[in-house]
């Protein structure tokens, strides 16, 4: 099981570089974007000094390789070695790739959603392509932070070093790309399939606990609870459902109680019964 792991990491690590490659080549580096990074802090450097980009970056991923030693643990360093290695190669594989677009709000765009895919796969595999992914990964592990916000943080501060080096409005096309890539990196994190938490509060729950079981084909949980004002004992109905359901599950519950009263919330990472893989594709009508 451990060996089915290793290789389904390196497999996200080896795809999200690749990805990561292709944002640099076909996007970013034809519009002059910055949207952070180690390759992005080492483009402003050079802009600056005249600091040669590949010996700024091995610079900066040498310290920050035993920084993800030490903080982050071997495995996840020896797979972040990896990472940094395979990285520059798709990128040198992928030079001669032409772009995408010129257009450099479409640029921001493009560029967002294809970093934010290449390091959410990444971060899938539990590893890093260096730099300042590595960065990342330890501010969202010690300050207890998403991924997402993590990336928006770091990257920004590289981006907002941009300013010394590049016209204004170019930087803040790369912000609008460092925004969509913490969007697109924390939906990888916790799944594309989207769910609601429903609680509900209602004198007819018996005959809405026999709608969820019997007609809608969902999970309930009832749980005693007293009213705060009257005193009187009842019980709440939880139950999480896909976000594509709600609206007939709402009608569903308003048709049996008009006063029912009902609270949804969103949910993210829903495992367990109900809501593995093959309920998943069944649902979509997909043989598995």
């Amino acid at each position: 099981m451990k060996i089915n792991q290793r290789v389904q990491d390196t497999m996200y690590v080896t795809l999200g570089a690749f990805v990561l490659a292709l944002a640099v080549n076909i996007v970013y580096l034809p519009n002059q974007i910055v949207a952070g990074g180690a390759s992005g802090l080492s483009i402003i450097l050079n802009s600056l000094f005249g600091w040669d980009v590949a010996m700024t970056l091995y610079a900066i991923n040498v310290p920050l390789l035993v920084l993800c030693f030490l903080l982050l643990g071997k495995e996840v360093g020896l797979k972040t070695i990896y990472g940094s290695l395979v990285n520059p190669f798709f990128i040198w594989l992928t030079a001669s790739v032409p772009p995408l677009t010129n257009n450099i709000f479409l640029a921001a765009l493009y560029g967002g959603i294809l970093t934010g895919l290449g390091l959410g796969l990444v971060f899938r595999g539990n590893a890093s392509t260096g730099g300042s992914a590595i960065v990342t990964q330890i501010v969202s592990k010690y300050f207890n932070m998403s991924l997402g916000v993590a990336v928006f943080i770091v990257d920004g501060i590289i981006i907002a070093g941009a300013l010394f080096a590049f016209p204004k409005d170019t930087v803040l096309f790369s912000v609008i790309s460092l925004f969509i890539i913490g969007r697109v990196v924390d939906r990888i994190q916790v799944g594309m399939s989207r769910s609601k938490n429903l609680f509900i509060i209602s004198k007819k729950y018996e005959a809405i606990h026999t709608l969820f079981i019997k007609e809608l084909d969902k999970g309930v949980t009832l749980i005693p609870i007293e009213g705060g004002f009257s005193k009187d004992a009842g019980n709440l109905l939880m139950t999480v459902i896909p976000e594509r359901d709600f609206v007939q599950v709402k009608e569903a519950i308003l048709a049996i109680d008009e006063a029912a009263f009902f609270v949804s919330l969103d949910a993210s990472e829903v495992n367990g019964r109900g809501f593995s893989l093959k309920r998943i594709m069944e649902d979509y009508s997909v043989d598995v």
